[in-house]
């Protein structure tokens, strides 16, 4: 009776840590391009594996990076979800976004609204002051 009492405690928290996963390919809320979310250590981080390409053979680059440096740096592979940390089965916080649309980093917080969908909160101080895109998981 102990052995399966103790079966069922390591498959119920397997299960649950299984079903709080949010690493995966997931689209960005325009389509426009696949995120890749992994853990490394203790800690979530997100690149880009795929660009919806506007022209053929031209691939995106950062643009609008503030270090001029790396602004001719393909979009492909770009770290763009940084040192994010499960605060709960639902929550991943402390972490940072890149958006290379206006070269801009946020405070960032991820909330997993199911299987299928992640609300990504972009936010300057609190995120009362921020702005939500939602992530769809991506076939």
């Amino acid at each position: 009776m102990k052995s399966l009492v103790t079966f069922v405690f390591l498959l119920a928290t397997t299960l649950s840590s299984w079903a709080a996963d949010i690493q995966g390919i997931w689209f960005n809320e325009e389509k426009t391009s696949k995120i890749q979310i992994y853990k490394q250590g203790d800690r979530y981080y997100g690149k880009i594996v795929w660009v919806k390409e506007v022209q053929p053979n031209q691939p995106k680059t950062d643009v609008n990076n503030p270090d001029e440096k790396l602004r001719a740096k393909p979009l492909m592979g770009l770290v763009i979800l940084t040192h994010f940390k499960q605060s709960n089965d639902k929550v991943w916080e402390d972490g940072k976004i890149y958006d290379p649309r206006n070269g801009k980093t946020y405070s960032c917080k991820i909330t997993k609204v199911s299987d299928q969908e992640l609300a990504i909160r972009g936010y300057i101080g609190t995120p009362m002051l921020g702005r939500t895109s939602k992530f769809t998981k991506a076939d």
